[in-house]
């Protein structure tokens, strides 16, 4: 997985900094009500919803395999007075330890960085491992209803330093087979006069998965009263139209 390198975080911490949100937040907290155990949030980025969590009494760790996610994440964290070594480097499949966690988290769509089935179905089961027993799995898929191959689209963002930062995204490929989409990000900082001092290329790809594929897996990796939520109203049913899908499932 080529992405989230140091541009590409600089623009999520820009784009998206802490406080902000996306229903995400106030969704994962309301989940979370009663939860007095560690959480786990894999692919915890910027600490978006890792902080806001923090704040609000409960005892969340987090990892994610970006070393420049993790950079911004722990000055982010001692900007809130927080413990910088509550976040650690760790790729989704391969972050087992010996700490048992009460609940994971893995929000707004972080899951479909997985870009394969096997990957997806390790990250799965080292999260079943984890878990105490009666401990609960959160985590969000979402629908790709705008991906159209060979469309363009150009955002641009500023900087402290009156720096700016162009971010090219083109919607490349669709594998059906595969349940993969490809897009491809280019990245450019630009100086105060003009000039572009740093640039990046991204291949950002996304798996999507279907409601009954991903219940079946959860299911058949021991997990147990499998729910499904639609745009952060839990419970809510899922239609075509809807944004963001959130699945629960609990270690028995």
């Amino acid at each position: 997985m080529l992405s989230y390198q140091r541009l590409s975080a600089e623009v999520y911490q820009l784009d998206k900094p802490i406080g902000c949100s996306f229903g995400d937040v106030e969704y994962y907290a309301a989940r979370l009500a009663g939860v007095s155990g560690k959480i786990l949030e894999p692919a915890v980025g910027t600490g978006r919803i890792l902080i806001p969590l923090l704040q609000q009494g409960f005892d969340v760790r987090g990892f994610d395999a970006s070393p420049a996610m993790l950079e911004i994440c722990r000055n982010n964290l001692v900007a809130h007075d927080y413990d910088p070594e509550l976040v650690y480097q760790a790729q989704f499949q391969q972050f087992a330890t010996e700490q048992r966690y009460e609940a994971i988290i893995i929000p707004t769509g972080s899951f479909l960085l997985l870009e394969d089935d096997a990957s997806a179905i390790e990250t799965l089961a080292q999260c079943f491992q984890a878990l105490t027993s009666g401990g609960r799995l959160i985590l969000d898929v979402f629908f790709q209803h705008q991906f159209k191959p060979g469309t363009s689209t150009v955002k641009t963002f500023q900087t402290a330093q009156n720096q700016l930062i162009s971010l090219s995204m083109t919607s490349s490929d669709i594998d059906y087979v595969h349940q993969v989409t490809t897009t491809y990000h280019r990245y450019d900082k630009w100086d105060v006069a003009g000039n572009c001092i740093q640039s990046e290329f991204e291949i950002f790809k996304l798996k999507w998965f279907g409601l009954a594929e991903l219940t079946r897996i959860l299911t058949q990796l021991g997990f147990v009263d499998v729910s499904v939520s639609s745009d952060y109203q839990y419970l809510a049913p899922v239609r075509n139209q809807s944004e963001i899908i959130s699945f629960e499932a609990v270690k028995p």
